[in-house]
C-alpha cells in the first residue's frame, strides 16, 4: 500500500467540503440523545427524526421511560424498524438511570455501555455530542470511508475504533466522525464510490492514486 498522507489533510480538505457536518439526529438534551442513537440502530435517521418529537413529548424523563407501557410505547415507535426489541430497551434504559445515576444519562464510556440497548457505537455519539468528551463513532460510513482510505484493514467496529483513535488527534474524533460520515453519505458511497466528484481523490491510496512529489 502506498504511504498514507497525514489524515489531518484529509481532514482539513473534508472540513471545508462540509462545513455542515454534524449529527444528523435531532435533541435538546443528553437523554434525548440517547434514546434517538438507541433508536438509529439499523434505521434511518430521517426515521428517527420523524417518531422523536411525539415520543420526547410522551417521555420527556427516565421516569417516564421507566414506567413506560410497554405496548403504548410501541406504538409511538411502531415506524422504527426493530420496535419492540427498541421498546424494550428504552424502558430497561429507563431503569437503569433511576436505580444506578438518579435519573441521568452518566458520561463515562463505562456506565454508557452498560445500559440496555447501548454500544460503543451508541456510547460515542453521547459522550460526543452531548458531553463535549471526544468519541470515535464508527458506523457503516465511517468503517467504509477509513478502508478506502487506508486508515484501517480491520473488518471489528472496536478494532477500528482503536486504529482510528490511534490514527486520529484525540480532539477531533468527534468531528471526524461527522466528516467520514458526510463523505460516506454523499460520494464514498456503497456498493459503488462516486471518485470522479471526490475531493480527496488525490488523498486516497486504497484507489490507487498517490500524491505527486
Amino acid at each position: 500500500m502506498p504511504d498514507l498522507p497525514p489524515p489531518e489533510e484529509v481532514l482539513e480538505v473534508l472540513e471545508k467540503v462540509y462545513p455542515e457536518a454534524r449529527i444528523a439526529l435531532d435533541f435538546g438534551n443528553p437523554l434525548e440523545l440517547l434514546v434517538a442513537t438507541i433508536l438509529s440502530a439499523q434505521c434511518t435517521d430521517v426515521r428517527v427524526n420523524q417518531v422523536t418529537p411525539e415520543l420526547f413529548r410522551r417521555y420527556p424523563d427516565a421516569q417516564a421511560y421507566a414506567t413506560a407501557d410497554f405496548q403504548e410505547l410501541v406504538e409511538v415507535i411502531r415506524s422504527i424498524g426493530f420496535y419492540r426489541a427498541k421498546a424494550k430497551s428504552l424502558i430497561g434504559m429507563g431503569k437503569t438511570l433511576l436505580e444506578e445515576h438518579g435519573g441521568q444519562v452518566p458520561a463515562t464510556m463505562e456506565a454508557l455501555t452498560r445500559l440496555p440497548g447501548v454500544g460503543r457505537k451508541t456510547a460515542n455519539v453521547v459522550l460526543g455530542n452531548a458531553f463535549g468528551v471526544p468519541g470515535m463513532v464508527v458506523d457503516t460510513h465511517v468503517r467504509r470511508v477509513s478502508y478506502r482510505l487506508g486508515w484501517t484493514a480491520q473488518n471489528d467496529p472496536v478494532k477500528i475504533e482503536q486504529e482510528l483513535c490511534q490514527l486520529l488527534p484525540r480532539g477531533k474524533w468527534t468531528h471526524a466522525s461527522h466528516l467520514l460520515i458526510f463523505h460516506g453519505r454523499q460520494i464514498c458511497k456503497a456498493p459503488t464510490p462516486r471518485c470522479s466528484l471526490c475531493p480527496v481523490l488525490s488523498l486516497c491510496p486504497r484507489m490507487g492514486v498517490k500524491k505527486s512529489s
